[in-house]
Order: structure tokens, then C-alpha cells, then sequence
């Protein structure tokens, strides 16, 4: 069975290099990856994540905003009945990856995290892909 990820821009980050190279990377890894586009909200995220069976949602943020949306999204999907894992990319200030986690992030990777060490980390977040 292919682990299915959700990637995703949330807020009005208008960058989306970074994301569609992460995409390719995941599917270059086997995983299938659906992408929901520049500027959604959480609740977008959410419904789309849900909708679509995915295995885990991955975000970019570039903004800044990550402490706010990213927390929203996780929050989005809980009160969804959702367990699906957040996790977050991006430009994440080292002293604020606690914080994301203590607020259900699964996983934080900043700039310069490899390709294998993304895929691993999703991975291991999967039950049935190992």
C-alpha cells in the first residue's frame, strides 16, 4: 500500500518552489502526493486531507506564520475525528520547534533537511508503510 501525502501552503505565502520540489522528491520516493495549492486555510486543509485518505499532511511554511496556522490546522483536523499527522517544513526558527510539537506537530524540518530524511521521517509516522 502507497503512503499518501497531503502537501499543502496555508495562509498567504505566495512561495511555492520549496513545496513543489517536495512533492516531486515524495513521488520520487514512491509516495503519492496530493497538492492543494497556494493560500488555503485550515479548515481547507483539513477537509481536503480527510477527503482525500491520506496518510499524513505535510505544510510549507515561508511566512512566519507556522506557530499560528500549523497548530490550526492540527486543531482542524481533531475536531474532524482526525488523527492524520501534521507535519511542517520551511523556514521554523530552531527555538519554536518545541512550541510546534507541544501543539501536535508530528515532525519539523528546516531548510537544508535531505530528501532521504524526509521520506524516513514520513515513513515512520505510517504504520502500514513499513
Amino acid at each position: 500500500m502507497s503512503v499518501r501525502v497531503l502537501v499543502a501552503k496555508v495562509g498567504l505565502d505566495g512561495h511555492d518552489r520549496g513545496i513543489k520540489v517536495v512533492a516531486r522528491l515524495l513521488r520520487d520516493a514512491g509516495m503519492e502526493v496530493v497538492y492543494t495549492g497556494l493560500f488555503q486555510t485550515p479548515d481547507t486543509v483539513a477537509i481536503a486531507a480527510i477527503q482525500e485518505d491520506v496518510d499524513v499532511v505535510g505544510l510549507s511554511m515561508l511566512s512566519g506564520a507556522h506557530l499560528t496556522l500549523a497548530p490550526l490546522v492540527v486543531s482542524a483536523l481533531r475536531d474532524r475525528g482526525s488523527d492524520i499527522p501534521v507535519i511542517v517544513g520551511g523556514i521554523v526558527p530552531a527555538n519554536d520547534v518545541d512550541e510546534l510539537r507541544a501543539q501536535g506537530v508530528a515532525d519539523v524540518f528546516g531548510p537544508g533537511a535531505s530528501a532521504q530524511e524526509i521520506v524516513a521521517a514520513i515513513t515512520a509516522l505510517v504504520p502500514h508503510s513499513n
